[in-house]
């Protein structure tokens, strides 16, 4: 399989990927990574995980002029894309694609041959992450007849290009929070490739259930109010400590509290109070993982003035006490260093 990127204004290939087709659950994943500034006028950081059957793109583009990049598959592929910029105009050939992008949407699709050009506006951050399975690596890791995507399979075996939904959907909190994790992933050899495989199908799980089972009622949603959702999801994000209540948030966005409460329901799959929650839950994980804080550190740095209410939270939503999910991290932590020191 070979992977191409090009400006249409240079023959020089931004990025240029040639691997096999064959599944090989033991090869190495090797990392590349391209990093091109050109002043204030160009910018280019593009992250590459490869091994036998699969890649993976995480790139960021930036121009202070309209640019337009054809990108090539020259063969059989199944692509998981996220993107996360808006107004990227599509054009891909053998697939019907909406004509601009949408910014923290996703969707998977097949093509036999594939041929796409991104024009990409000026002065603006560009960023979006696929993940390019062969047809055999995909198989490898869903049954090819499982009902959930029977149809999308049924065009695979006719060779038929084909999204597995006719609509790009918003990320939901999992897809966001597993996306991020493949994103800041700094393991190396055996168990990198070990790890990246196991989020990759987590990700496909959570994408196949947004796209296949809980289909977004999303219908009765303009432009204009799905752009005030999307700034009052990066509200919590930017500060999920000192959250803004419901009706201080509706002002913000400047949208009534009823279509905040139901449209943030219909685009996320959760509500705002659990979304909030997820995120403190989610912060609170990684500190532990990461050995930073302790328990009423990590309260505090996720935004609970009692630590028992923080305590009680994690409990509700993992399952057991931040004390016990620490002791279980330098457990795990303390495994995977003595493990890696066997290869």
């Amino acid at each position: 399989m070979k992977i191409k990127a090009t400006l249409l204004t240079s023959e020089t290939p931004i990025i240029k990927i040639q691997i096999g087709d064959k599944y090989y659950p033991k090869s190495i994943l090797k990392e590349e990574n391209i990093n091109i500034q050109n002043g204030n006028s160009e910018k280019i950081i593009s992250r590459h995980l490869i091994t036998e059957g699969l890649v993976l793109l995480d790139t960021q583009m930036y121009y202070s002029t309209p640019r337009t990049v054809m990108f090539e598959i020259d063969e059989e592929s199944v692509v998981m894309n996220f993107i996360y910029s808006s107004n990227v105009e599509t054009h891909i050939d053998q697939l019907e694609s909406e004509k601009y992008s949408k910014k923290n949407t996703h969707n998977i699709f097949y093509t036999n041959n594939f041929k796409g050009f991104f024009t990409i506006p000026a002065l603006t951050n560009i960023n979006y992450m696929s993940i390019i399975l062969s047809k055999e690596f995909y198989y490898n890791i869903i049954n090819e007849d499982w009902q959930l995507h029977e149809k999308f399979s049924k065009k695979i075996l006719n060779k038929q290009s084909t999204y597995l939904t006719s609509k790009y959907l918003p990320f939901t909190p999992a897809i966001q929070w597993v996306t991020s994790e493949i994103k800041n992933c700094s393991r190396e050899g055996l168990l990198k490739r070990i790890y990246i495989e196991s989020k990759i199908k987590e990700l496909l799980i959570h994408q196949l259930e947004a796209l296949t089972l809980k289909p977004l009622q999303t219908e009765n949603i303009n432009q204009e109010e799905y752009g005030k959702l999307l700034e009052a999801k990066e509200i919590l994000e930017n500060d999920y400590r000192n959250t803004p209540t419901l009706p201080e948030l509706s002002r913000l966005i400047s949208l009534n509290e009823f279509k905040l409460k139901k449209g943030f329901k219909a685009c996320f799959g959760t509500t705002v109070k659990s979304y909030i929650i997820k995120l403190r839950m989610e912060h609170a994980k990684e500190l532990f993982q990461s050995k930073t804080a302790t328990v009423s550190e990590a309260a505090y740095k996720c935004g609970y003035k009692d630590v028992s209410h923080f305590s009680a939270a994690f409990k509700s939503y993992y399952g057991f006490s931040p004390q016990k999910f620490k002791i279980n991290a330098d457990s795990i932590q303390f495994w995977l260093i003595s493990f890696s020191l066997l290869w």
